[in-house]
């Protein structure tokens, strides 16, 4: 049997259009789906890359939500054959400029990972670049012989899935900034245990850390450790978390809540309790958004009045603390921690964050806090819809989107299809 080499091509390219097509999906969507976080990442870059002053905040986040969904369409466009030739070319001038920065990456390891697929799988710069150098080869293959893939959907009926594909992402995007990311990929997700997250298995090799703290007082600045926190009398600066040698790093590992009245570390007081303790959390209290004011002190007079802990935990230094009670009215206390840890917490500046037995069971942006109604104001959270695990089902989560997105184009391209085969049967029967 003679060798087909036309079959064999067609075969090739469809094959690299789909593993293409599928990890730009992922890594659009995932991006999306937590825009904050991506912002951050290409914060690091900036910094990294000392062009701060060229990338001010809303620049990053306005990229990150444009990258987001530039990916995503390119994916949905290379895996329904979708303006082939354009297409195709927009792949390849993707994978030509992130494969030389990710080997840059990989040699001088600004960040310690890139954040091609944000927080749901991690990978090493290195397998990062491998990662790119396979799809940039795939690249090549569709760029060369784009007519070669296999429409899904005929050329009329295109402009549908791009206009739908671009509202549906850009959405993705918007309701995660307005909320919180739809799925949350982090360690702190509801349902998770922290103090379970911090632990280390037995006989894994143990990675040192080693957190400081900038302090001032009198005009004069110096470095302290948790060992040799100073008085109340020194004013805090700064805090870092530092890895001072390799192990195993369990998926929580710089939590730790300094209460600032005393200096003392709580955290484990906190984490043990069998009880529900709130935490308004804000990176920055300066950028903290104080459109919901009088709920976030409502939430705090419903906690005081039931004995529930109920802390603002920031990375902000006493002058920045001070700024913030004298502009709200603030009478809950405060503890202070790093700003990482708690973009990492959630997705919100500030957020609320409600645990039981160090279990996170609630989590809500500074748009979306609960009300406690006068009716509620006196009943215990145990009687409280907020104070319940929620069904944060992430199959019912992959239902929705199926439902809203997947489905309605799955339609859309049977739909063109019997269209273009009724059409060709009634063209057929008039010859």
């Amino acid at each position: 049997m003679a060798f087909d080499v036309e079959k064999v091509k067609k075969i090739v390219v469809n094959i690299a259009r789909v593993v293409l097509g599928l990890t730009f999906i992922l890594s659009g969507f995932v991006k999306a789906v937590d825009p904050l976080g991506t912002k951050y990442k290409l914060t690091d870059y900036v910094e990294a890359l000392h062009m701060q002053q060229l990338a001010p905040d809303f620049v990053t986040m306005g990229a990150s939500i444009l990258l987001s969904a530039f990916e995503f369409m390119v994916g949905v466009c290379l895996l329904m054959a979708i303006r082939r030739r354009l297409v195709s070319k927009l792949a390849l001038a993707m994978m030509v400029m992130m494969t030389p920065l990710t080997l840059w990456l990989a040699l001088a390891n600004p960040v310690s990972d890139c954040g091609c697929f944000g927080d749901a799988v991690v990978l090493t710069n290195w397998q990062t670049f491998w990662k790119n150098v396979v799809l940039l080869a795939l690249a090549v293959v569709v760029w060369k012989w784009p007519l070669e893939m296999v429409r899904f959907i005929s050329k009329q009926n295109q402009w549908i899935v791009i206009n739908y594909t671009a509202v549906f992402i850009l959405a993705v995007s918007g309701w995660s900034l307005y909320a919180l990311p739809y799925f949350d990929f982090r360690p702190y997700h509801i349902g998770a245990n922290i103090k379970e997250g911090m632990e280390v298995p037995a006989g894994a090799e143990q990675p040192q850390f080693e957190t400081t703290f900038v302090m001032e007082k009198d005009g004069r600045r110096e470095v302290f450790t948790a060992d040799n926190y100073p008085d109340s009398t020194w004013t805090f600066v700064d805090s870092k978390t530092v890895q001072l040698t390799e192990g195993y790093v369990p998926p929580i590992h710089d939590f730790s809540l300094l209460r600032l009245s005393d200096g003392e570390d709580i955290t484990d007081s906190l984490l043990t309790t069998k009880g529900y303790v709130f935490l308004l959390v804000s990176p920055q209290l300066k950028d903290a958004d104080d459109g919901e004011l009088d709920r976030m002190n409502e939430l705090y007079e419903y906690a005081d009045d039931h004995g529930y802990p109920f802390y603002c935990v920031t990375a902000s230094n006493q002058k920045g603390i001070n700024a913030w009670i004298d502009q709200t009215g603030a009478a809950y206390p405060f503890c202070q921690t790093d700003e990482t840890t708690l973009k990492t917490v959630i997705r919100s500046n500030p957020g609320l964050v409600l645990l039981k037995g160090g279990v996170v069971i609630g989590k809500w942006s500074h748009r979306r806090l609960p009300v406690i109604g006068e009716t509620e104001f006196g009943k215990p959270l145990e009687q409280m819809a907020i104070g319940q695990m929620p069904e944060d089902s992430v199959p019912g989560k992959i239902l929705v989107i199926l439902l809203w997105y997947v489905l309605p184009l799955a339609l859309l391209s049977v739909a063109d299809r019997l269209w273009a085969w009724m059409h060709k049967l009634s063209s057929a029967g008039s010859n």
